[in-house]
């Protein structure tokens, strides 16, 4: 999942800021600090606890315009985050979510929607 930021030069530094996300912004003195910048103030934002109720806007295909990058989010938190949508937008609870894609254990889902343990297999992500 790659969101779009847009550089502005100010002074001797940069500072970016999301399109799709409109909080999510940093600063750095060089461009190279600021795409490390970006990267990690992304994970950051986008890393909600399952508890959470928040649904972001997804990244846009593609963006047009001066001064556009784009910046992928890490695996395990786009993971999360788009598992976590789908429950919410579905209106389910937890358990619910997790008797649907066949689920036993409660535990087990909830770890899935939680990027520190997110780690699905072929088979769950098929589900």
């Amino acid at each position: 999942m790659k969101y779009h930021f847009k550089v502005r030069k100010e002074g001797s530094g940069y500072w970016a800021g999301g399109i799709e996300l409109k909080g999510c912004l940093t600063e750095a003195d060089t461009k190279s600090d600021l795409q490390k910048n970006l990267e990690e103030v992304l994970n950051l934002y986008l890393d909600e606890p399952g508890s959470s109720k928040v649904i972001f806007p997804l990244p846009k295909k593609s963006v047009k315009g001066e001064n556009i990058i784009t910046v992928e989010c890490d695996e395990k938190i786009a993971f999360a985050l788009l598992l976590r949508q789908w429950r919410l937008k579905q209106r389910l609870t937890q358990r619910k979510a997790a008797e649907k894609l066949g689920y036993k254990n409660l535990y087990a889902y909830q770890k899935l929607e939680n990027s520190k343990t997110a780690n699905p297999t072929l088979a769950t992500l098929s589900k």
